[in-house]
Order: structure tokens, then sequence, then C-alpha cells
């Protein structure tokens, strides 16, 4: 991997996605670059809706990476310090291209508007994205697959956090990630969403979420008790969900308004769990 590829993906990890940058600072520096490429690639995908601004456009960046993956576009990917950064990585490590391809294809529900139909398919579209990124991210690190259920548990348990957290981003731009089976159980409305309404139904709703999410958080604590300690560091990001979801569950909340830990208390939380990792998931 070139240093200018390597030191690319570092810079857009950092600027776009804290909380994954600071984790990795805390994996064996050999492994780092590679870390880098996955996250700076997830990075790309995430912010196609944001670039291309209409579903043509970006249905057509997505094709392009799909391409990139399959090894289709190998001399383009080589121009750009992300793709060659990933297939490096992906040559390095036997990563898998399907895995890959499944997180770019449940990114195209970003380029859309049409409404989060019901918690399976948010559980699913969290599964396929952040739950896949824990699950390369270990295979990086330990050389080898680790257990399915804990990537899964864990990736449900941070995107399905990381739903919430966007939730002004969404709400504003007329997006809707919520579930609306969980919306429509305790009455919420998309208008009253759309129009920056607080309402006490969509506080339930929100609630409702929370309360899957530290389910998975329960479930991702038992496995790792077993989980091979080399690839413990790739699943430090989970260690932020319990912060997040704690400053969701204060006095005042409000939804349409983003939140945000202070970096100093993530890494502390980082720091926390990189010590006693097994139990990262906890409290």
């Amino acid at each position: 991997m070139t240093a200018k590829a390597s030191d690319r993906c570092e810079q857009l990890v950092r600027e776009a996605d804290k909380d994954r940058f600071l984790a990795t600072l805390f994996a064996p520096a050999a492994h780092r670059p590679a870390l880098f490429a996955l996250y700076a690639f997830n990075c790309e995908i995430v912010r196609v809706r944001d670039i291309a601004r209409e579903p043509m456009p970006g249905e057509i960046r997505l094709q392009w990476w799909r391409e990139v993956v399959e090894g289709i576009r190998a001399d383009e990917a080589r121009a750009h310090p992300v793709a060659a950064a990933l297939l490096e990585a992906m040559q390095r490590y036997a990563l898998p291209g399907q895995a890959l391809a499944n997180l770019i294809e449940a990114h195209t529900f970003d380029l859309y508007d049409d409404p989060m139909p019901s918690l399976a398919h948010a559980e699913a579209y969290a599964a396929k994205t952040a739950g896949a990124l824990f699950s390369l991210a270990a295979r990086v690190l330990h050389g080898s697959d680790v257990s399915e259920p804990l990537t899964r548990h864990c990736g449900m348990a941070y995107g399905l956090t990381g739903i919430l957290r966007q939730f002004p981003w969404h709400a504003a731009r007329g997006q809707l990630y919520v579930p609306l089976d969980i919306l429509q159980r305790y009455g919420a409305s998309e208008s009253s969403i759309f129009a920056g309404m607080a309402t006490p139904e969509l506080r339930a709703a929100l609630a409702e979420m929370r309360l899957h999410i530290r389910g998975h958080l329960a479930a991702a604590n038992e496995l790792l008790a077993t989980a091979p300690v080399e690839a413990l560091p790739a699943f430090l990001p989970i260690a932020l969900v319990r912060p997040l979801l704690k400053r969701m569950e204060q006095g005042g909340y409000d939804p349409f308004i983003a939140i945000e830990v202070p970096q100093w208390r993530r890494q502390w939380a980082l720091w926390r769990a990189a010590r006693k990792p097994r139990s990262m998931a906890a409290g």
C-alpha cells in the first residue's frame, strides 16, 4: 500500500468517522492501514447520497464501487487512493468481496426517500453495513472469520444507534430510517416527524428502539467472552453505544437536535474498553 493511499484513507476516516478512527488507534500498528482502508471505503459509500444528491448519479457511483470490489475496474482503482488501498487489503487479508458488495447494496436504500418498513429491515440494514465492518475488521486482526452472531449483534447495536444518532439529519431531508412498524405501533406519523415535532408518540417509538439496541448489546456482551483475543480491538466502537444511549435518555432530550459525546469521553470509553475488551459491551 503506497504511503499516499494509506495517508488519504487515514485522513478520510479521521474527518468522516471519528469513532472508528479513534478505535483503530488501539489496534496493532501493522494492521491499521488495512483497517483505515476498510473504513475509508465505508466513508466513500456512506457519503454517496450527499455527493450525488439524485438517485441515478448515486446508483452510478455505487455501481463503480461494486465493480471495484469485483475486480472489474482494476486500472481505474489503482488511480483512486481509497480503492487502491481497499483492493490491497482485500488481497492481503483475503477479505470476501461479497460482504463488501452486500454493504454497497444495503446503502442503495440511502439514495431514495422510501421509509424503513420494519424493525426486521432496519436490523438487516445494520447487519449488512455496520455488522459487515465488524466482521471484516475482525478478519484483518485475527486472520480468519469470527462468530457470525457476535458480528451481527454488534452490527445491529451499533447500526441502530447510528440511525437514532442521525435522526435529525434524516428527518431534515425527508428520510425515515426509524422503522414504520414501530412508529405506527405508537401512532407516530411521518408528517409530524418531517414537521420537526417531538411528540410523545415519537418519543415512545424511539424508546423502544433503544430497548432493542440494549438487547443486542447484552447478546454481544455474552459472545465477546469467547471471541479470539486478537480480534477484540475490531469491536471497540461498540463501547460507544451505551454513552450515546444515556445521552438520549436524559431529561430534555430532543430527537431533532444532534447529540454528541465529547471526544475526551469517547477516548476514555475506548481506552477503558481496550483494557477490558471482553466487557466492552457491558455497563
